[in-house]
């Protein structure tokens, strides 16, 4: 049977909001958060979160590290395991948020 879904909180029923970005499915479809850091993943939904249209925003070590729960080793560790992985790109102080590349097999 399958399964019968149903609004918990109609009162904090999420809306779009004007400055809305989005995360994109593929992230898990196509397991592209399988084996990464929780610094990395934190450091990409940040990205995600303040990117502009074209994927783009700069922040500096020193602000990311106060917004973020990362030492400036730690968000290192966590910028190169991105760009490895090419969900980033990255030339200080600007990052950009790449588009997924369907890897479904």
């Amino acid at each position: 049977m399958p399964m019968v879904k149903r609004v918990i909180c109609p009162a904090r029923l999420r809306k779009i909001p004007a400055q809305f970005n989005w995360i994109d499915h593929r992230l898990v479809r196509d397991k592209y958060i399988c084996g990464r850091s929780a610094q990395a993943l934190a450091l990409y939904l940040f990205l995600l979160t303040v990117a502009d249209a074209q994927g783009l925003s700069y922040y500096s070590d020193t602000a990311l590290s106060r917004l973020l729960p990362l030492d400036e080793l730690a968000l290192s560790h966590a910028r190169l395991e991105l760009i490895a992985v090419k969900l980033i790109a990255y030339q200080k102080p600007l990052y950009q948020v790449l588009a997924l590349v369907s890897r479904r097999r």
